[in-house]
């Protein structure tokens, strides 16, 4: 791509490192933003640094967050007997846009896979571990996406609960096997939170 300014090469560069962001749609985004006054571009700048700035993530659940513990875990109203186990901040805000889970979560940063080099030392799945251990969990979800590596991680993290009290489910197959959860609609999402199944059975049923 032949731009007329070294600048402008340099910011279409930058903004075609994103996600979903090819040089043409990257293009489209710096000539826009040319074209805006001073403040605005003042002000899109400032809230990029604020948000690498002031951006915390929460201490329980490590869910993004203005405060050292989130909106979500400070909540008295949510229950906190109940654990939603999710892969990504992105699968947590698609469950919140559902508007039927009213418990607290807790952000695995990833699933374990050995051919991607990931085990369970790099994600949070000791501090989850000694979560669910305290006694004061009395359900954990399991709503990884549904794939090898997640079936794996689910594996992995039942066999480290010791507490017996603890009841293991995970969300129902209505997302298909390989789908993730962030791209699933929220109504068969929703429905897979309502009907999930005991761990026991989601075992049998992949065995089936």
């Amino acid at each position: 791509m032949n731009l007329p300014s070294k600048l402008m090469e340099h910011a279409v560069q930058e903004f075609a490192k994103m996600p979903g962001i090819g040089k043409k749609t990257a293009l489209r985004l710096v000539l826009y933003l040319l074209k805006q006054n001073n403040e605005s571009v003042q002000q899109f700048t400032a809230a990029i640094n604020n948000l690498k700035e002031g951006i915390h993530f929460c201490s329980n659940c490590f869910n993004i967050s203005d405060e050292i513990i989130c909106s979500i875990c400070s909540n008295p109203a949510r229950d906190h007997t109940i654990v939603c186990v999710v892969e990504s901040i992105r699968d947590l805000i698609a469950i919140e846009t559902t508007n039927q889970y009213r418990a607290e979560y807790h952000i695995l940063g990833g699933v374990i896979s050995p051919i991607e080099g990931v085990d369970p030392d790099q994600l949070q799945i000791a501090s989850l571990i000694k979560k669910l251990n305290t006694g004061n969990i009395k359900e954990v979800i399991m709503a990884l996406n549904p794939t090898i590596e997640g079936d794996t991680t689910v594996f992995y993290i039942t066999k480290k609960i010791t507490d017996q009290n603890i009841k293991i489910t995970t969300i129902a197959r209505g997302i298909s096997f390989g789908g993730e959860l962030e791209y699933t609609d929220e109504i068969t999402l929703a429905r897979s939170l309502a009907t999930r199944l005991p761990y026991e059975k989601y075992l049998q049923r992949n065995e089936e």
